[in-house]
């Protein structure tokens, strides 16, 4: 079947309207947030609005042996939703329907294409809450959460999105439609194939509707913020926290760098004073004396460790006040120039290690390299601010990214804790995974998309 047939096809069975083929249209389509990777001119963009058409899109491409690359909102920090040349872009964006809240089983049915914030709003009205929150939550889809495997800043009490995954329903490269999990709290029947796809990048299926598990709202949180003069006191604080098995609801770490960016684009002190190397914030929802309790522990954790400041507030927003100053860090760092950020998990005992180690590229680099990241669950995002005009700052931005990578490592960590491998991280994956982890990812790729249809080069090559 020849290009301008696939597309006469799609055409037919998706509507005029659903078929995108416009160079200049189709270009919005074709990359998502990562500058590192690599990004092609797909042949079209296919925006379907149901189950069927997602079907049909992927009959139409596996008989014309055309690639395609599944697309949420774009909002990914990978490059896994990045265009292929000759690709078939399919967006999922209008498969946009909350099917259904069922309060009294705790659960929703959602399609790929709503909003995240969107559906926290909407299971909150019936007292309910979804926990995954990635920074984009304002704006990435369920779908992109499902297939990066997403976390947030809740992560540390609530866990990340597969943790409340319960079913998926999956077209597969043949166009049939999978239908695995349950809506049960219990369910050992086969493999778990649900948690198969849930972090496979678009590479094994495409997703058209999850079901999901929902827990009860909590109470109004608690907001708890320390500052230290040493990043090894911070970092001994966390590992205390863990050690003592406290779990807030929320447990952040922000450097220097951060610490400063924030403060100057907020245009506030945080009171840490002129000295502050890191800063912990924390959040407790478990309401009344409970939490109480609980930011008290972790006050004296922090005053034990050394903190300069520890402070805690239930004003609601006094809180929201101070992890404005951790969301806005990305937004911040804008002012110095582009931001290129790196998703290295490592051993909450080794966070310190890996502070101290960015501060070292930082100077040999010679970029500003600002570390945030969820301290509770040990993941970090270094980032790195470079000069958008200069290529060979660019050069050096490049090297300071794979050269956190291999710190990551190096301390016991992996090479992306929520992002994803993408097509920025394929030959760390390979790094971390061995050739028997690979042989296996790619077993699992050929047995359920044996001619390679779905997003090809992401997350690892099927050769050597």
């Amino acid at each position: 079947m020849s290009n301008e047939a696939l597309v006469q096809r799609l055409r037919d069975e998706l509507g005029n309207g659903a078929v995108l083929t416009d160079a200049d249209v189709t270009a919005g389509y074709a990359r998502d947030m990562m500058p590192l990777a690599p990004v092609g001119n797909p042949l079209a963009v296919v925006l379907p609005v149901d189950t069927a058409g997602v079907q049909a899109a992927v009959k139409a491409c596996a008989d014309a042996e055309v690639p395609i690359v599944p697309r949420g909102a774009g909002s990914g920090l990978s490059g896994a939703a990045n265009a292929i040349d000759g690709c078939v872009v399919l967006v999922l964006t209008k498969l946009n329907e909350i099917v259904e809240i069922d309060a009294g089983n705790r659960l929703a049915v959602v399609q790929p294409g709503v909003i995240n914030l969107d559906f926290r709003n909407a299971v909150e009205k019936h007292g309910l809450f979804y926990p995954p929150d990635p920074s984009s939550y304002d704006w990435c889809t369920i779908g992109g959460n499902l297939s990066t495997n997403a976390g947030g800043l809740c992560c540390v009490k609530y866990g990340v999105t597969t943790d409340s995954v319960l079913g998926l329903e999956v077209v597969l490269a043949d166009g049939s439609l999978l239908k695995t999990g349950r809506r049960t709290v219990k369910g050992v029947a086969g493999y778990d194939l649900a948690k198969l796809f849930v972090g496979s990048e678009g590479t094994l299926g495409v997703i058209t509707q999850a079901t999901v598990a929902l827990k009860p709202l909590p109470q109004a949180p608690s907001t708890f913020v320390a500052g230290f003069s040493s990043t090894e006191a911070a970092g001994e604080a966390v590992a205390r926290v863990v050690r003592e098995g406290l779990v807030p609801s929320l447990l952040e770490i922000m450097d220097a760098v951060s610490i400063k960016a924030s403060e100057t684009y907020l245009k506030t002190d945080l009171g840490a004073g002129s000295d502050c190397r890191a800063l912990l914030l924390a959040q407790s929802d478990a309401g009344g004396e409970a939490g109480r309790r609980e930011l008290a522990t972790l006050e004296q954790i922090c005053t034990d460790c050394g903190a300069d400041l520890a402070y805690a507030t239930e004003d609601l927003e006094e809180g929201k006040m101070l992890l404005q100053a951790r969301r806005v860090v990305l937004t911040a760092l804008e002012t110095y120039g582009i931001w290129l950020t790196d998703d290295v998990c490592v051993p909450r005992t080794r966070i310190a290690d890996l502070i101290h180690g960015c501060e070292q590229v930082s100077a040999k680099v010679g970029l500003k390299i600002a570390v945030v990241g969820h301290a509770g669950d040990g993941n970090m995002h270094p980032t790195i601010v470079y000069a958008p005009e200069s290529p060979e700052e660019f050069a050096r931005a490049q090297q300071a990214f794979d050269e956190i990578l291999e710190i990551g490592l190096a301390l016991g960590g992996t090479v992306t804790g929520e992002h994803g491998v993408g097509k920025i991280k394929r030959d760390w994956l390979v790094r971390e995974i061995g050739p028997v982890g690979l042989r296996v990812h790619r077993q699992i790729k050929q047995a359920l998309d044996p001619g390679n249809l779905f997003n090809p080069g992401s997350m690892f090559s099927m050769q050597d």
